[in-house]
């Protein structure tokens, strides 16, 4: 019997692993200090206990969205991401599926903690990104659209937790463009195990070099509106001279290396970048707000 013991432990840590693994924790931290933006742009962090709640609730419901796409996703991450911990055997769908249901309650009922405005954006939010990954994010567009408006949406729940939502927009704006774009480069990259799946997304309907115009038309919009802030003195020259080089040179970059070459490789290295520069953009608003 105590022979078992070193087994059942070596499981159950394995099990807790791909249980910290399925959250995404860099996404989960992304996605609360968006909020903590979106609340910190209004130029006021009070009641500061409302921006504490409204981080950890976001937290949540982005580590159950991660969750529940990874449930959804298996048999294409069986192809694509064999070493996630739903195909590689460290949790089990139904294990990760009660996970993030309970997350998402968790989340939602956080909310509840703030405001009523506060609990329908959740609400919204955690349906929304439930049904992203149960069916919309195989139709074209359709969950990339989801998806990049709840990233939007993060920064305007931050602005609500302290009662000011209009000052989030901006943040907003640039959250939902930066995410629709990376969203179709992912597709891109997940195609071979997409197309496994029967997902119809924008490159497999449309084709690759679609996508690819796409991505550029996006990014390009984006760099044009990351102007408007400063030129119209929303933002200060401490944003200008972070968000030029740090994040509008990189989205060239991006724009050039998804033409040159669309491994699956390449497209993954590019996509990580851009989690990083989702960083870079953050911290060039918290410097620059006027």
């Amino acid at each position: 019997m105590n022979n078992n013991n070193p087994s059942r432990q070596k499981s159950l840590t394995r099990q807790l692993e791909g249980l910290w693994q399925l959250l995404r924790p860099a996404n989960v931290w992304i996605g609360g200090l968006s909020i903590g933006v979106g609340a910190w742009v209004t130029g006021l962090l009070s009641p500061f206990q409302n921006v504490l709640l409204a981080c950890f609730s976001g937290a949540l419901i982005t580590g159950a969205a991660n969750t529940i796409n990874d449930f959804y996703d298996i048999e294409i991450d069986r192809i694509n991401k064999p070493a996630r911990p739903l195909p590689s055997g460290k949790v089990s769908p139904q294990t990760a599926f009660f996970w993030a249901i309970f997350l998402f309650i968790a989340g939602v009922g956080t909310s509840l903690l703030i405001n009523k405005t506060a609990f329908w954006i959740a609400s919204t939010a955690s349906v929304l990104l439930f049904f992203y990954s149960y069916s919309f994010k195989r139709l074209p567009l359709i969950g990339n659209f989801t998806v990049s408006l709840v990233a939007g949406l993060a920064f305007i729940y931050g602005g609500v937790s302290v009662g000011r939502f209009k000052q989030a927009l901006i943040p907003a704006t640039f959250a939902f463009l930066f995410h629709f774009g990376r969203e179709i480069l992912k597709d891109i990259e997940d195609i071979s195990g997409d197309r496994a799946g029967r997902a119809r997304t924008f490159p497999i309907c449309c084709g690759v070099k679609a996508a690819q115009m796409l991505i550029t038309f996006i990014f390009f919009l984006l760099i044009s509106a990351t102007f408007l802030p400063y030129l119209n003195g929303e933002y200060n020259l401490r944003y200008f001279l972070i968000v030029l080089p740090g994040v509008d040179l990189y989205l060239l970059y991006v724009i050039f290396a998804v033409w040159r070459n669309t491994e699956p490789a390449n497209l993954h290295k590019i996509s990580t970048g851009l989690k990083i520069d989702m960083l870079v953009g953050l911290a060039s608003i918290l410097v620059g707000i006027q």
